[in-house]
């Protein structure tokens, strides 16, 4: 009744974080967001360890939702990904990630680790909700194949096998798309969460000393603008041996700015995500309404859900 009663007597009425239109209910999700850039050593135990350590922290800061970045238990690379790998839900990283999101009552994006899986092996993001149940699982798609004349030669699918799914999950109200890394460059994949009324985009990635000055920060801004989302990436801390990740963890609103950025060393940083911000540049500058579907569409193949 109380609700009902705003409604009819204000055109727009706010209450404690809820907005209330004129004949319509709609609630508007706000959560703190924190991205842990770790260090990450050979030693996967003392990986666990010191992430438990820093989610510690950033809950102590007031995040309601946490995201590590991608291979947070171990190096990245091709050399490494059958030796840490482990089976999901039931492995040691699982488990410390299951744990902490229910201890401290959050959303933990985990970052990723190598997945074990009927003979494969998969790059693979898991997400866990306050009760610390798993409520995401997604598998990196696009797969990091470059070869850089003068810069670097990766190829993961030399060891890893390829993900067919897309994968979300709902903070509140407000619908979260998954991609890892690479699979940032393709502007589909993003399309489609964005169709899907996705508000927020989650990256764990590492990209590399020669892709990361030149790109890390103008993707991320490119996927926020083109499809009015706010984009999370996080990227482990900068080591100096093996391969080197570039940093700078970014959070970049709906609007292609940049609200902060980490630099290259171990640092956890914080944003708020409000998702009418959304809602506003989605009103002000109305793309989506205006996209030629009658020249052009992003269309899903796969029968699997979003």
């Amino acid at each position: 009744m109380i609700i009902q009663n705003l409604v009819r007597n204000s055109p727009l009425c706010t209450r404690r974080g809820t907005t209330y239109n004129f004949g319509q209910f709609k609630m508007s999700t706000k959560i703190k967001a924190a991205l842990i850039q770790c260090n990450v050593g050979k030693d996967k135990l003392e990986n666990l360890k010191s992430v438990s350590k820093l989610i510690e922290t950033a809950k102590q800061k007031g995040a309601e939702l946490v995201a590590l970045p991608e291979c947070f238990n171990s190096p990245y690379g091709t050399n490494f990904f059958k030796e840490y790998a482990e089976t999901i839900p039931d492995g040691p990283s699982s488990k410390m990630l299951a744990e902490h999101a229910k201890k401290h009552n959050i959303y933990l994006v985990g970052g990723t680790i190598p997945e074990r899986d009927n003979g494969k092996i998969y790059n693979t993001c898991t997400v866990w909700n306050p009760n610390g149940e798993l409520i995401a699982k997604y598998r990196k798609i696009h797969l990091f194949d470059i070869d850089i004349p003068g810069g670097i030669t990766f190829k993961e699918s030399e060891i890893l096998s390829a993900g067919r799914e897309l994968a979300t999950f709902h903070i509140k109200d407000m619908k979260v798309g998954l991609g890892i890394c690479y699979d940032m460059r393709f502007e589909e994949l993003a399309k489609l969460y964005r169709l899907s009324e996705c508000k927020l985009l989650i990256y764990p990635g590492a990209f590399n000393m020669t892709t990361g000055p030149m790109h890390w920060e103008l993707i991320q801004r490119s996927r926020a603008n083109d499809n009015q989302v706010y984009v999370l990436a996080i990227s482990p801390a900068r080591g100096d041996k093996g391969y080197i990740a570039w940093g700078h963890s970014q959070i970049t609103d709906p609007w292609g700015k940049v609200m902060v950025s980490a630099g290259h060393e171990e640092e956890i940083i914080y944003g708020d995500i409000d998702e009418t911000e959304c809602d506003k540049v989605r009103q002000q500058i109305p793309i989506s309404n205006q996209r030629r579907l009658d020249l052009y569409d992003t269309i899903k193949r796969s029968t699997s859900k979003i």
